[in-house]
């Protein structure tokens, strides 16, 4: 298979599953958000991690935000994504407050508090996908930015939330893309 027909590939199965998540209801996606959350809370990769690194949702992704009050509230020291340039870092969030809206109106942290961490020190990174497969293996946006920054947070567990219907049989990928370690879903963990 060629590298044009997995790009492809990617971008098919990108517009499918876009095109589910469109059809959540606000409802839906906050009752989902909120079992597959809970599932994570309860699980050992998040009861033994001390630094988490957790994207800043989009309406179309699993709700984060009960998960960083919780992760919070439990003393564990937050890193949320920004981009400078074509390179993705983590910052750690000190509180909520720390939060404003930023390009294409998503969540990120305010410059004046921002402070790096690095990547080798994060337990257990969040990771954002479009779509995903038993194997682990991740559809994201098309960007990179996670694949670059997972290959520096080496020491980190790599984790998925995501609806079920967001698991399929197999995600294409190129030598360039990282997989999970566990995916989460209101229904399964894999």
């Amino acid at each position: 298979m060629t590298t044009i027909d997995i790009s492809e590939q990617k971008k098919i199965l990108r517009k499918e599953i876009n095109a589910r998540l469109a059809t959540l209801s606000v409802e839906d996606r906050v009752n989902l958000s909120r079992v597959t959350v809970e599932k994570f809370l309860a699980h050992n990769v998040y009861k033994n991690s001390s630094i988490i690194m957790a994207y800043l949702s989009t309406l179309e992704e699993i709700q984060l935000q009960e998960f960083l009050s919780t992760a919070l509230n439990d003393g564990k020291i937050l890193a949320v994504p920004f981009i400078s340039g074509r390179e993705m870092y983590a910052a750690i969030l000190p509180s909520l407050d720390a939060l404003e809206v930023g390009a294409y109106k998503i969540l990120t942290i305010r410059r004046d508090v921002r402070k790096i961490i690095d990547a080798e020190k994060i337990d257990c990174v969040i990771v954002p996908g479009i779509a995903f497969d038993v194997k682990g293996h991740r559809l994201g946006k098309g960007g990179g930015y996670y694949d670059k920054f997972l290959s520096r947070a080496f020491n980190a567990k790599k984790v998925a939330l995501a609806y079920d219907f967001q698991i399929v049989d197999n995600v294409p990928v190129e030598p360039h893309d990282l997989s999970v370690d566990f995916i989460i879903t209101p229904k399964k963990i894999f």
